[in-house]
């Protein structure tokens, strides 16, 4: 019996559930909400069959809440007429790169708040860290932004230090 179970999918189909098939269906319009708020960029990305994208795009216009949710229900039901795994890989691969540009960026920021806040011996680990900086450069840099803030003037040495940074982590 067991084998035959196997080889039959159709017997299997038949044994999930009611709820399973509703968690399922869900997760697919939450994926399709998902990918009506991601750019125009980011959509190009994932492959996404024309009805479906055609339906991203036009839930992209609607302002009506009604309207919307109808949309995003029919977008769930296109979903579950496509095969979900290539769609959802590619969703994940998008979004994480923006996550891995923000801890970057994360990064980036608690370096320049460190030098600022530390001085020497934040600079002392961070040339460690990248041998290539420029220290000299660097404390410069360090000391008008402590100068700005002190006068409460524009932090425009805050920003070159910030980039500076964004660059030196970069590479």
């Amino acid at each position: 019996m067991h084998d035959e179970f196997d080889e039959d999918n159709s017997e299997y189909e038949h044994l999930i559930s009611k709820s399973q098939l509703k968690r399922e269906a869900h997760s697919l319009t939450e994926l399709g909400k998902k990918l009506v708020q991601l750019d125009k960029g980011s959509l190009a990305k994932i492959p996404l069959p024309d009805n479906l994208l055609d339906a991203i795009n036009s839930a992209k216009n609607m302002r009506q809440h009604g309207a919307l949710k109808r949309q995003l229900q029919y977008i769930g039901k296109l979903m579950r007429k496509t095969d979900p795994e290539p769609i959802q890989t590619a969703y994940e691969a998008v979004t994480n790169h923006y996550r891995a540009d923000t801890q970057q960026l994360h990064k980036v920021e608690n370096w320049r708040d460190r030098l600022l806040g530390e001085g020497d011996s934040a600079l002392g680990e961070l040339t460690d860290l990248h041998p290539a900086a420029d220290r000299q450069h660097l404390r410069q840099l360090m000391r008008s932004a402590k100068k700005e803030r002190e006068l409460n003037k524009p932090p425009r040495a805050a920003r070159e230090l910030f980039q500076y940074l964004k660059e030196l982590v970069a590479s």
